[in-house]
């Protein structure tokens, strides 16, 4: 199984989703978005999969989002992904892509619907352990 993580090493949600990822006994593309964004192909594809809006993936914290004025419903998907091109810190993460599904990882422990072999129970850098309920 091809597991691709858009991830920000800066990131503890990030860090927390490819830890568990790794906890699986799985080794994902990692994709470090700031450094290597996503084509506006790959980007507008990655938000069709998640089923969401790109306004639903815009992140607003430690971002140009305020002085850009990107609560301004005006803006369009279309102008919104100009922006995230233009702006890959815009983009929210970690994105994580398996065959099993698309999702946006916030909060990390998402992820483990994704995976073929999720961990039981994880431990999260802030000390939080996470036990999944659903299928192992």
């Amino acid at each position: 199984m091809t597991i691709t993580i858009y991830h920000n090493p800066a990131c503890g949600t990030s860090r927390n989703t490819l830890a568990i990822i790794r906890a699986s006994g799985e080794e994902p593309v990692v994709v470090e978005y700031l450094k290597n964004p996503p084509s506006r192909e790959k980007l507008e594809s990655l938000i069709e999969a998640m089923g969401i809006s790109a306004r639903d993936l815009l992140r607003q914290k430690g971002t140009p989002y305020e002085e850009l004025a990107l609560d301004d419903v005006s803006w369009s998907d279309s102008d919104l992904v100009d922006f995230m091109m233009a702006h890959p810190i815009l983009i929210n993460r970690p994105i994580v892509e398996t065959p099993g599904g698309t999702r946006l990882c916030r909060p990390s422990e998402l992820v483990l619907d994704l995976l073929d072999r999720p961990v039981a129970s994880f431990t999260k850098e802030d000390g939080e352990v996470v036990v999944y309920k659903g299928r192992v």
